[in-house]
């Protein structure tokens, strides 16, 4: 039997629907269709952590903008 330890919480939760727009707007560019109904486990890692690591990546970029006030 697996215990689920997963402690991360949302710093911001009113942002989730911002990061899940987010999230289904980079997977549509990745050219992953339907993301938001498709079963995650049938996607490889590779598929799911491409879609991950560009919102880390925007994010970051977004962050950046920001603080160099541009």
């Amino acid at each position: 039997m697996t215990t689920n330890n997963n402690n991360n919480q949302k710093v911001v939760p009113e942002a989730k629907a911002a990061l899940n727009s987010m999230k289904y707007e980079i997977a549509s560019e990745l050219g992953l269709s339907n993301y938001q109904t498709v079963d995650k486990g049938n996607l490889t890692a590779r598929q799911n952590g491409y879609v991950g690591g560009y919102m880390t990546k925007r994010l970051v970029e977004m962050a950046e903008r920001q603080l160099s006030g541009k």
